[in-house]
């Protein structure tokens, strides 16, 4: 079911990138699963890490992360978010 190794980052400020905590994470995978039933197959793992189902558009998530983020005023205005698939041949990685 979480067959996909996603790897959360932020890139602060100062354009460095952080690994989002654990605690971020685990705060989106609960309130988002009421309001978009794609994100149900999120599983936070550690900080900067999650797994996530094969039907999970990583690009959605992505934006769903970073807008709920801000919404929740853990990242600042001008921080944006990283999502870089892990574990296949190539990587695949968005930036919102």
């Amino acid at each position: 079911m979480f067959a996909r190794k996603i790897r959360v980052l932020y890139i602060d400020s100062a354009q460095q990138k952080k690994a989002c905590p654990l605690k971020w994470l685990d705060n989106f995978c609960m309130r988002n699963v009421a309001d978009a039933g794609v994100f149900d197959n999120t599983l936070p793992l550690a900080d900067g890490q999650m797994e996530i189902g094969s039907n999970v558009p990583l690009d959605k998530l992505a934006v769903a992360i970073e807008d709920w983020f801000h919404r929740q005023s853990y990242l600042a205005k001008d921080s944006k978010l990283s999502l870089e698939e892990m574990g296949r041949q190539t990587e695949t990685k968005v930036s919102v």
